[in-house]
């Protein structure tokens, strides 16, 4: 199921940050490798979690 949020914080140059979600504010770690779309802070983006290494993590993340 889709998820929608904003993008919180995102470093280009480390390739990381987070995305804090619209349905409880929660943030969700999200990684280069998982973007669809290239975003930047306050992007609206949908997206779907997987459980990664460390959590959960953002994956199939685009621009809304």
């Amino acid at each position: 199921m889709q998820k929608e949020g904003t993008v919180k914080f995102f470093n280009i140059e480390k390739g990381f940050g987070f995305i804090s979600q619209t349905n409880d504010r929660s943030d969700v770690f999200v990684h280069s490798s998982g973007l669809i779309d290239e975003i930047r802070e306050n992007d609206q983006v949908s997206f779907d979690i997987e459980e990664g290494k460390k959590g959960l993590t953002a994956v199939n993340v685009k621009i809304i």
